[in-house]
C-alpha cells in the first residue's frame, strides 16, 4: 500500500502528508506506464494493487483532498478591506492651494485611508471549523467504505474466478475418465461382451463433459477478465495466473466471533455528517447575532486638519431577517442525518447477522461434501467404474455414477466458493476504520 493510502486510512488528517499522498495516488497508473497485472496473485496481492490501481477508487480519493481544502478554509480569517478617497476637490475654479503650497498633498483636498476588518462573533469560526472537520472525516470514511466494499468486489472477482478455474478441471477430469472407459468399451465391443449403443452412449456422455469444460474454460477467462478490470489492468487479456485455491481461500481470513460492526466506514461517514450538520446547525444559530465591522482611518486634510486619525464599529441590525430559514433547514438536514445513522446503523447489524449466518451455513455444507459427500461419491464412482470393466455392473449404472461423481465435485466446489464469499462477506461486514495512533 502507498504512503497516501496509509495516511488516510490511519485518520491522520496533516495537511502535507495526505495531499501528497493523493497526489501519489492519482499519479501511479502513469508511473506504472499502464503495466498489466502479474502472472501470479494471491487474493491479499490482487487486494493490494486494487488499491493503488482501481480507477473507482482513485476518483473517491479526491473527496479527501476536497474535504481538507475546506478544513483550510474553515481556518482563514476573513480579510480586511482597504479604502482610499480624496474628496473636497474644487470644481469651480476656486484656489484649492494652502500656506504650506499647492502639491498635492498641501492642497485642501480631504484624503482619507481607511482600513475595515470584519469580527466574527457568536462562535461562528469554531461552528465552521467543527463542520469543516466532520466533513474531512465524512470524506475519509466515505473513501474507506468504497475500498472496503472494492476489497469484497475484488475477493468475490477472485473466488469467481477460482470457481470457474475449478469447475473447468473437474469437468475435463470427468470427462478423461470417460474416455478412459470409452476405450475398455471398444475393447469390450470387440470381444462381443457390450452392444455399439453402449459404447456410443459413453462417447456421447464424454464428449458432453468435453463441451461443458470448453464452456467451463471461457467462463473461467471472463472471470479473470472481470478481475483484471478491477485491478486496473488498462489490457486485460484473462491471463492471470490465480495462486490461492479455493480450499486456502475457504479457510482463512475468518473474523473473529466477537467482531462488531461499530467501526464499519459506513457508520462513521454517517457519525461525521451527524457531527456536520450539528455544526452546521449551531453556526446558523449563531448567524442571528450580527458580526461588527472595525474600523480604522487616516484623514489629511490641510490646513486646519492636516492629520487626524478615527475609529469606529459598525454592524447590520437584526430587525427584519433572523435568520428562521436557513436554522430551519439545517434542523431538518440535522434530523434526516440522524435518521441515516440509525438506518446505517440497522443495515450494518443486518449485514453482519446474514453474513454470519451464510458463513456457517456454507462453512456446514463444505464441511460434509469434504469429509463425507464426496470421498463417498468417488467410491461409489470407483466401485461402479470396476464393475462394469469386469461386466458386473450395467452402463446405465456407470453413466449415473460418472454424473453423481461429477455433480458432487462441482457441488463440493460450489459450497468451497461460498464459504469464501461467506468470509469476505463478513471481513467487509467487520471492517473496522476507526483511526489507529501511530507509534512514535
Amino acid at each position: 500500500m502507498n504512503r497516501g493510502l496509509e495516511w488516510i486510512i490511519q485518520g491522520n488528517d496533516s495537511l502535507i502528508p495526505v495531499l501528497f499522498g493523493l497526489a501519489l495516488i492519482a499519479l501511479w497508473p502513469l508511473a506504472a506506464g499502464g503495466a498489466g497485472v502479474p502472472g501470479s496473485l494471491s487474493l491479499s496481492e490482487a487486494r493490494r494493487m486494487a488499491a493503488e490501481r482501481n480507477w473507482d477508487l482513485l476518483a473517491a480519493a479526491a473527496g479527501v483532498d476536497a474535504a481538507m481544502a475546506q478544513k483550510i478554509v474553515a481556518h482563514e480569517f476573513p480579510n480586511p478591506t482597504f479604502s482610499g478617497s480624496s474628496t473636497l476637490i474644487n470644481v469651480d475654479h476656486h484656489p484649492s492651494s494652502t500656506v504650506e503650497g499647492n502639491g498635492f498633498w498641501e492642497r485642501s483636498y480631504d484624503t482619507v485611508f481607511a482600513v475595515n476588518q470584519l469580527v466574527e462573533i457568536g462562535g461562528k469560526r469554531r461552528s465552521r471549523q467543527t463542520s469543516a472537520q466532520a466533513g474531512f472525516e465524512q470524506a475519509r470514511a466515505q473513501f474507506l467504505d468504497a475500498k472496503r466494499l472494492l476489497d469484497l468486489g475484488i475477493a468475490k472477482a477472485y473466488v469467481a474466478a477460482a470457481l470457474a478455474e475449478r469447475n473447468a478441471s473437474i469437468l475435463t477430469n470427468s470427462a478423461g475418465s470417460l474416455h478412459q472407459e470409452a476405450q475398455l468399451a471398444e475393447i469390450r465391443l470387440k470381444a462381443g461382451e457390450i452392444s455399439e449403443s453402449d459404447r456410443s452412449q459413453i462417447q456421447i456422455t464424454a464428449a458432453r463433459f468435453e463441451q461443458d469444460s470448453r464452456a467451463a474454460q471461457t467462463a473461467a477467462t471472463q472471470a479473470r477478465i472481470s478481475l483484471e478490470v478491477l485491478l486496473g489492468d488498462s489490457r486485460p487479456k484473462g491471463e492471470i495466473v490465480l495462486s490461492d485455491s479455493l480450499e486456502s481461500l475457504s479457510g482463512t481470513g475468518v473474523p473473529d466471533e466477537n467482531a462488531s460492526c461499530a467501526g464499519r466506514p459506513d457508520i462513521l461517514a454517517a457519525e461525521a455528517a451527524l457531527r456536520k450538520a450539528e455544526a452546521d446547525l449551531r453556526g446558523q444559530r449563531a448567524n442571528r447575532v450580527p458580526d461588527p465591522t472595525l474600523l480604522a482611518q487616516y484623514e489629511h486634510e490641510p490646513p486646519d486638519n492636516p492629520n487626524s486619525v478615527g475609529f469606529g464599529v459598525s454592524l447590520p441590525l437584526p430587525l427584519w431577517n433572523h435568520n428562521r430559514g436557513n436554522i430551519l433547514a439545517s434542523a431538518a438536514a440535522r434530523d434526516q442525518a440522524r435518521v441515516a445513522l440509525q438506518k446505517t446503523e440497522a443495515q450494518a447489524s443486518a449485514d453482519l447477522a446474514s453474513a454470519r449466518f451464510a458463513y456457517e451455513d456454507a462453512r456446514k455444507r463444505w464441511q460434509d461434501y469434504r469429509q463425507m459427500i464426496s470421498p463417498d461419491s468417488e467410491k461409489v464412482r470407483s466401485t461402479v467404474a470396476y464393475a462394469y470393466q469386469k461386466g458386473g455392473a450395467s452402463l446405465v449404472d456407470l453413466l449415473i455414477a460418472e454424473r453423481g461423481d461429477n455433480d458432487v465435485r462441482l457441488a463440493a466446489a460450489q459450497a468451497a466458493a461460498d464459504t469464501a464469499n461467506a468470509i469476505a462477506a463478513l471481513q467487509a461486514a467487520t471492517w473496522d476504520a476507526r483511526p489507529t495512533r501511530v507509534k512514535k
